[in-house]
């Protein structure tokens, strides 16, 4: 309508903005997903951190932050195989904290199992590799054409463990053990189930997320998925 107020502009804006804030609102905070700025009241670096372990040093670890998360975490020993690969991951990005990094990659899991669900695939390209993309919006395209529906819902978050750690370069990789409980239901175009069910049932899933430390993006992105 000539000279008219565009107020459908305004709403698709308005719409945009409030799917930016959630997305940050998961992948912004500073859970260990992502590189805090520096400033002045950040304290200073442990010494021990910027010198090769000497024979007989026990590789630490910080301790473990407060989180607001229920879900138990698993960390390994750091005189581990996979606990000094975490300790090489924090020689590399000090700002690394195993805990807050598991709270991080549980917002993830979360968002990627609900996006997945959705068919949102603007969410899934931001947290996913490329190929780990491909296989997803495959399943998502799939379901589309034969006229299903999705519904799935993370009810509980048990258990979020560390299951192995690996550091190449500036390139670390860290998998990570999710047992939760869901409810997962495909629906077909007629109405009927046609896979899951209403009930709520304990799921173990193993996600291997990736970043390289020295990039600037904060992104730990999915690279690998199998269920237990």
């Amino acid at each position: 309508m000539s000279g008219g107020f565009p107020v459908d502009l305004i709403l698709f804006a308005m719409v945009a903005a409030f799917l930016v804030l959630r997305l940050r609102s998961v992948l912004g905070r500073r859970t260990g997903f992502e590189r805090p700025p520096r400033d002045a009241a950040a304290p200073p670096l442990d010494p021990r951190a910027r010198r090769p372990a000497a024979e007989g040093d026990i590789p630490e670890l910080p301790p473990a932050v407060a989180s607001a998360s229920t879900t138990r975490h698993v960390v390994p020993d750091p005189r581990t195989p996979v606990g000094q690969a975490l300790v090489r991951i924090k020689g590399v990005d000090p700002s690394f904290e195993p805990h807050g990094f598991l709270d991080g990659a549980e917002g993830a899991f979360r968002m990627v199992v609900d996006a997945f669900a959705r068919g949102d695939r603007e969410t899934l390209r931001a947290l996913l590799a490329d190929e780990t993309y491909g296989g997803f919006e495959g399943a998502i395209t799939a379901r589309e054409q034969a006229g299903e529906t999705q519904r799935s819902e993370v009810r509980a978050m048990q258990e979020a463990g560390i299951e192995a750690a690996d550091l190449r370069g500036t390139v670390a990789d860290i998998t990570v053990r999710f047992v939760s409980d869901q409810i997962n239901l495909t629906t077909a175009a007629d109405g009927s189930v046609s896979a899951g069910a209403e009930a709520v049932t304990e799921l173990t899933d193993i996600w291997t997320f990736q970043r390289d430390l020295r990039s600037g993006d904060p992104t730990w992105r999915l690279v690998a998925t199998r269920s237990a």
